[in-house]
Formats: structure tokens, C-alpha cells, sequence
């Protein structure tokens, strides 16, 4: 996909090299931006073999609502490393898109915590009022993203309507170019799809904001060179695209959605390529 593509090419001509959190270097390139047409098909990465279960299973888990990973472990371990024995995670999610807290007064005067589903709202407020440029959703709660072992990295996005079609725009503090950012361009897409089809109307376009995008780097022979993303990625880069699959997903209300309800088709890529994860 030319879009993804682009920011590869971007991060590794323009990037710098920096020590990171992980202990594994990056190159990393401040403020990358693209956009992508949903209507021309649905962007999930032709150049090597995508997830697509995990993709469609941590959808579902984030629309859930859940603040654990129990149900999640039954179809993906993709959150297993940063979530305790019993499968709790400090930072979930969909846990903040449907109950976020937020202090709010009773009809007494007194602080109360309440909590708001800030999906429902978007869909109803979609429906109200369309041209309404305060459908934000957020996942970054200071106080949890101070304590937390991995903050959101993909905290908040907004949707906005024209022409009767539903655009998204998502910001993502950091974004692990080779790993998450395909799986974040294909979930949101299809989330994008889905609140589309809920409030009757088409998709739009995908904007998507990395504040860190950065590639994966380390000197070969050293001890870090499994976690090495550029080979791959220079991989991927030679590799012939193949045309965009279309996603065909159930008009259900979105907490009744199930794996058979998303239908994907005419996918074709590449084999798999490898990249492990820098915890």
C-alpha cells in the first residue's frame, strides 16, 4: 500500500537514530502524517502476510470494553506481555472508550466519579448532530498513563462528517513502524467502517498523526540484532503490491459485532515476514 509505503521510506531517509526505552535503538522521525481513501478499498498491508484474526479479535476486545485480557488469550497473545498473571492490564484500551472516568457533580453539589461511554456518545451525537466537531474519543487518562507500564500509544481520535461520509483521524504518540502501525491502520479502519454503517453512512478518509515513528535498529552480530526491523522492512519495500481487499462487515449495533460478522475479501500478499517484539 503506496501510503504505507511512503512513511517507511520516510522514517528510514529522514529519521535519526536514538537510544530507546526498550534498550533497542530506533530510527525515528518526529511528526510523520498520511491519509488513506477508504472508499478505494480497505488498507491492509499487501506486502507481507497480515494478522488478520488478532486484528479483528483485538477490535472486538477494545469495543468491549474489557480492562483484561482473558477472553482476548482465547484467540491472540498479542497483549500478553504487558498484562499480569491473571490477565489484568493497568492500561486497556476499550476500558476507556466505554467507562472513562470523569468527575461530574451530583444533584447534591458533591464531586462524584462517573463513567461516560465515549463510543455510544459518538454514535449518538453522530446521529444528532453530524457536522459536530467534538467526536473525540480518548484513551489517555493522565493519572493511569503516569503509573502505567505501556501507556496508550494510540490515545485519541476524532471523527468527523462530510459529504455523508465519515473520516477518521487518529493520534498516536509512538508508533513501532514495522509491527503496529499496520495493525492500528487496519483496526481503525475497520472501527471507522463499522460507526459508519451504525449512523448510515459511507466511509471517508483515515488521517493518521505519529508523533514518534521509528523503526527497530541494531548493529549486526550485536545481541539485539533479532530485534532488527530494517531488513525486513527494505524487504517489504522490493515487494510487488497487490490491489486492496474489501471488508464487508454486519450492520449490527457495534457491542453485538462477532469475528463472523467481518468478512474479508479478495485478500492477497506476500508471505509473512518475521519482526519481534521490543518489550
Amino acid at each position: 500500500m503506496k501510503e504505507y509505503h511512503d512513511l517507511v521510506r520516510l522514517v528510514i531517509k529522514e529519521g535519526i537514530r536514538k537510544k530507546s526505552r526498550t534498550g533497542v535503538d530506533t530510527i525515528s522521525y518526529f511528526g510523520a502524517h498520511y491519509k488513506v481513501d477508504l472508499s478505494k478499498g480497505f488498507p491492509l498491508v499487501t506486502t507481507k502476510k497480515m494478522e488478520w484474526k488478532s486484528i479483528v479479535y483485538e477490535l472486538l476486545w477494545y469495543l468491549s470494553g474489557e480492562n483484561h485480557i482473558r477472553n482476548l488469550r482465547q484467540h491472540t497473545k498479542i497483549w500478553d506481555a504487558w498484562a499480569d498473571e491473571e490477565g489484568n492490564l493497568e492500561t486497556a484500551y476499550g476500558y476507556y472508550w466505554r467507562h472513562f472516568p470523569s468527575a461530574q457533580k451530583d444533584e447534591n453539589g458533591n464531586w462524584v466519579v462517573k463513567e461516560t461511554d465515549q463510543i455510544q456518545y459518538v454514535i449518538d451525537e453522530i446521529k444528532k448532530q453530524p457536522h459536530s466537531r467534538r467526536l473525540v474519543i480518548t484513551a489517555w487518562e493522565p493519572g493511569n498513563a503516569i503509573n502505567s507500564k505501556l501507556p496508550p500509544c494510540h490515545y485519541s481520535f476524532v471523527f468527523n462528517v462530510a459529504e455523508n461520509k465519515l473520516n477518521c483521524h487518529l493520534t498516536q504518540r509512538s508508533g513501532d513502524v514495522a509491527l503496529g502501525i499496520p495493525f492500528n491502520l487496519a483496526a481503525y479502519s475497520a472501527l471507522t467502517q463499522i460507526i459508519a454503517q451504525e449512523c448510515n453512512l459511507e466511509v471517508g478518509i483515515f488521517s493518521h498523526m505519529i508523533v514518534d515513528a521509528h523503526i527497530y535498529v541494531a548493529d549486526k552480530g550485536s545481541e539485539m540484532e533479532k530485534y532488527d526491523h530494517l531488513k525486513g522492512l527494505l524487504e517489504q519495500l522490493e515487494r510487488e503490491e497487490f490491489s486492496l481487499p474489501q471488508l464487508k462487515i454486519a450492520k449490527r449495533p457495534f457491542h453485538e459485532l462477532t469475528f463472523d460478522d467481518f468478512e474479508l475479501n479478495g485478500y492477497q500478499s506476500h508471505p509473512k515476514i518475521k519482526f519481534e517484539v521490543a518489550v
